[in-house]
């Protein structure tokens, strides 16, 4: 007689899947089961099912971030654009009134950005904490690294820029506002898209179905606040600021109507409840509103002109503002939906479909 153990052959994956199924069927169907371990009739046990999840919990934990968030997103796009349109501006010889208020736009932003971010970690510790590593493959590296050239190459730039003004120009000064200037452009649009790319990296549905739209979103969001501050500052008569701004603002057009004609499933956040609220105002006071007021400007008088282009500033400024609090309240209401993860279908549309590995048990025989 063999003393090698008796191996009982192995049920397919296949069938126990599809006999799961037909249980929780049965169970929808009659309301019990007669099978143990199932929960018995009328017990206080929780019970998962397509309308509550598991047992009610999502699968997410929502972000943690504070308010200062959206403030540092908002503030480091405009201070990003701000810089790029800076720098294009001293090479092409523009107004340096012009230049050197935008200077100031992007110096602000990067004193203002690290001190939001440092109020949301808690800690100046944590943030120099950030700075003993650098990871390629992390967009939070990537961001505080960028967020620490940025400061360094505006502060380089508007320093030289107040020599230049003071004591007129020089060789050292020149050097230095030049290779800052050019430092600044890549530095400048890795700011104002990077936020973009750190949302979209994570598990949450509506950010991450959406990484391939949020740096450029964030960008022309950047783009749209910058403009609107220049102008508001007394730049309102400037044609290439104008451009710039009805550019930005046809674009956010565009997104608006790539949202709402979107009906995935994702999106809901976008268009439902408070977030959704917020998007769809924010994306007016951003995209319709500005593009409307700067179309009525070139049709109007030159002071009534330079009235509606400050009055489109305005608009864009706090629609940009409410951009970021948008996309961040709505990546709290999806990750608070259970669903969206894992894309589950209600039970009438279930099909288990036969994974590699119990093909290759089916096709395996058993062993005697």
């Amino acid at each position: 007689m063999s003393n090698e153990p008796m191996h009982l052959p192995e049920e397919p994956a296949q069938e126990r899947e599809l006999r799961l199924v037909a249980l929780r069927r049965e169970a929808e169907s009659r309301g019990k089961v007669k099978v143990r371990g199932i929960r018995p009739e009328g017990a206080p046990f929780p019970k998962a099912s397509p309308e509550t999840g598991y047992y009610g919990i999502p699968l997410l934990k929502p972000p943690q971030w504070t308010h200062q968030i959206p403030l540092y997103f908002f503030v480091g796009g405009a201070a990003g654009a701000a810089a790029v349109v800076s720098a294009i501006g001293h090479y092409v010889g523009a107004d340096r009134k012009l230049v050197r208020d935008a200077r100031y736009i992007a110096a602000a932003g990067a004193v203002i950005s690290p001190a939001l971010l440092i109020a949301d970690l808690g800690k100046p510790q944590r943030f120099l904490g950030m700075m003993r590593v650098f990871k390629p493959q992390s967009p939070m590296s990537i961001g505080a690294w960028t967020l620490l050239g940025f400061g360094s190459a505006v502060s380089a730039a508007t320093f030289a820029g107040l020599m230049r003004e003071r004591y007129g120009p020089s060789f050292p000064m020149a050097v230095v506002e030049n290779a800052a200037e050019a430092a600044a452009i890549p530095l400048g649009l890795g700011l104002a898209t990077y936020t973009g790319v750190l949302i979209g990296a994570t598990a949450i549905p509506v950010w991450n179905q959406n990484v391939g739209d949020l740096p450029l979103h964030f960008a022309a969001s950047g783009l749209s606040a910058a403009v609107g501050m220049l102008e508001l500052m007394g730049h309102s008569k400037n044609r290439a600021l104008q451009t710039l701004g009805l550019g930005a603002a046809l674009f956010e057009v565009w997104e608006g109507i790539r949202i709402e004609g979107r009906t995935h499933t994702h999106l809901d956040p976008l268009k439902h409840g408070t977030s959704g609220a917020i998007t769809r105002v924010g994306g007016a006071l951003s995209g319709p509103i500005p593009t409307a007021l700067r179309l009525a400007s070139m049709f109007a008088g030159r002071e009534r002109g330079s009235s509606l282009r400050r009055w489109a500033g305005a608009s864009a400024v706090a629609g940009s503002l409410l951009t970021r609090i948008a996309w961040l309240r709505a990546g709290i209401a999806s990750a608070q939906d259970w669903r969206q993860p894992l894309e589950v279908q209600p039970y009438p549309h279930d099909k288990v479909e036969p994974t590699d590995k119990s093909r290759a048990r089916q096709q395996t025989p058993a062993s005697s």
